[in-house]
């Protein structure tokens, strides 16, 4: 875990695997849903019963945790033992909820079946993120029938940054615009959850580079002054490795040494060889300058996770990917 800043806070909290909720949210293309799954699978692995839940247009988290298996869908499904993933639908959702407090769904459906009420919700700010964080409220809320949690550990991989904010927002601009009845009722009771900070905590992930940087230090400045769920740490994903192998340190100014023609067997001339060392120095100290940044303008602890060279292809790349999640958490 990579330390702020002298004179920086530290604010560093429990393990991931000790919460209830973990909200992982990021700038597109940071490696969010896949950070969501590692999480998961990791927290599984370690004797868990874990729920991941998304909540955008397509699923991203079953097919990096069981390739090629059918969807999970609004009702959901066990992807392997202490593991279940949910896709919440939001008029599902709705449907849920109205159908409790009216006593059935039968007709609530019907309703929500009709184009024109489509229309109206589609234009409706808001309830989206309200009925889905409602519905995670809810999972959070389930018992077994022996009386203990359903779920140890629920994963929601939410909206990216842009709307991250916003969506977390929702429950206390609704709890503030409405002044009695159920609705104000249970929008308190998710706005409590997510206001708890033993029970949810907010991971942002980012890469060491300038534009997730920058937007990771706007999204933890807004998360302190308009949200109030707990932000302890941030994920920087796909960390670049020290460039040179152990006692090569200097590895690009020895190869600059060497007459730049020079070539030796079937390798790139020593000129070229010098040219993709300076490269692999150079995007090191940036991406650690950037990690830099990061720590400083956030005033928040770093989990740096390694840049894996085949990438995320199936659960065994996942799984190395969880575990050094959680091994970072431990030094």
């Amino acid at each position: 875990m990579h330390r702020p800043a002298a004179g920086a806070p530290d604010v560093t909290g429990a393990s991931l695997l000790e919460r209830r909720l973990v909200i992982v949210t990021g700038k597109g293309g940071t490696g969010k849903s896949t950070v969501a799954a590692a999480l998961g699978l990791a927290a599984s692995r370690a004797g868990r019963r874990v729920l991941v839940a998304e909540m955008g247009r397509d699923e991203a988290l079953v097919p990096l945790l069981d390739p090629g298996g059918p969807p999970a869908g609004h009702g959901g499904r066990e992807l392997a033992p202490g593991l279940e993933a949910l896709h919440i639908d939001p008029y599902e959702a709705l449907a849920e909820y109205l159908g409790l407090q009216l006593g059935g769904t039968r007709l609530v459906r019907s309703v929500l079946r009709n184009q024109a009420f489509h229309q109206l919700m589609q234009a409706a700010p808001g309830w989206r993120e309200l009925i889905t964080l409602g519905k995670v409220w809810h999972l959070e809320q389930m018992r077994t029938p022996a009386g203990r949690a359903r779920y140890d550990l629920i994963v929601v991989d939410a909206p990216a940054t842009g709307h991250g904010v916003a969506f977390l927002n929702v429950p206390r601009v609704v709890a503030s615009a409405v002044r009695t009845g159920p609705l104000r009722r249970h929008t308190l009771a998710v706005e409590e959850m997510l206001e708890d900070p033993v029970r949810t905590l907010l991971l942002p992930i980012a890469l060491a580079e300038e534009l997730p940087a920058r937007e990771t230090a706007e999204l933890v400045r807004r998360v302190r002054e308009e949200v109030g769920i707990a932000v302890d740490r941030v994920v920087v994903n796909r960390v670049a490795s020290a460039p040179f192998p152990a006692g090569l340190d200097r590895l690009d100014e020895s190869l600059a040494e060497l007459p730049q023609q020079l070539r030796c067997g079937e390798l790139p001339s020593a000129g070229a060889l010098t040219q993709c060392a300076r490269f692999l120095r150079s995007r090191h100290e940036l991406g650690h300058h950037y990690l830099e940044r990061i720590a400083e303008q956030t005033g928040l602890p770093l989990v740096e996770l390694p840049e894996l060279a085949e990438g995320v292809i199936d659960p065994g790349s996942l799984g190395r990917l969880g575990e050094a999640l959680v091994q970072a958490e431990l030094e």
